[in-house]
Order: C-alpha cells, then structure tokens, then sequence
C-alpha cells in the first residue's frame, strides 16, 4: 500500500496580529537609550511593498523589499526648516518576510527584529552601507 504524504504549504500566512506582535516585541527589545530618541514616528505593518515603494529603493521584485524608512532621519533635523513635520513612517512587510523565513515562525521573528532594527537605524542617519557594516559586526543573520 503507497502511503500518501500531503505536501506542506512552506508559505502559510500569519495572522496580521501575531506578526504585529512581533513588530511590537522587537520595539521593546530595542536598548532604552534608543527607545527613549525615538520620537515622531510612526510604525505599521503591510503585506507588500507598494509599486512606488519598490521604485523609491530601485527595485521591482516585490519579495526583496522587507521594510522601508520614509522621512528626515534624526541627523538632519534642524538643519532644514519644515514648517510642520509630518512623522517619519517605518513599514514592515509581512509577506516577504514570511518567505524570505520559510514561514518559520522562529526564523520569522528574528527577521522582524533585524528589519525592525535595520529600519530605525536609518531613522537615526545611519545610511545602508553604514547600516549593513553594522549587522555584519553584531553578526545579524
């Protein structure tokens, strides 16, 4: 008799809210002295990337863009005169991180912690070379 195996669907979604829970883990994970600069920010979770998000970082593979930072990182402010200051938007997308884990939740979780991680760096002017050479020195993977 042949057994039969059900294939495993490696690509299952998360409830929104489970993953927003990771996104707020990995905020509160953050050191204090950073979490105390944080300031005029705004945090949310997508699906994907917009396709006007994708053009802003040059890319079209929807799957490669796992967070994105859009605003005045901290390093400029006061050098410039904004009569009003919108927040600064970090947005974290689900679904490529949960490929790019295998929908892992293990594996996913710790992804959020660095995109999270990844993203607010750039809110505090570090550029993506800068930012890059950070994760290899703290060893992020």
């Amino acid at each position: 008799m042949r057994k039969s195996f059900a294939r495993k669907n490696f690509f299952n979604n998360m409830e929104r809210k489970e993953f927003e829970k990771l996104v707020e883990k990995a905020l509160i994970d953050l050191p204090e002295k950073i979490r105390e600069k944080m300031e005029n920010i705004a945090i949310c979770v997508e699906d994907t990337p917009s396709s006007s998000q994708l053009k802003k970082v040059g890319t079209r593979i929807k799957n490669s863009l796992l967070g994105l930072y859009q605003g005045v990182p901290r390093t400029v402010w006061g050098r410039e005169s904004f009569p009003v200051r919108l927040p600064d938007k970090i947005t974290i997308f689900q679904k490529p991180i949960e490929k790019l884990a295998r929908s892992n939740e293990e594996r996913i979780a710790q992804l959020v912690k660095i995109v999270v991680w990844h993203e607010i760096a750039h809110h505090f002017g570090f550029n993506e070379k800068e930012v890059r050479n950070l994760e290899k020195k703290w060893k992020f993977k």
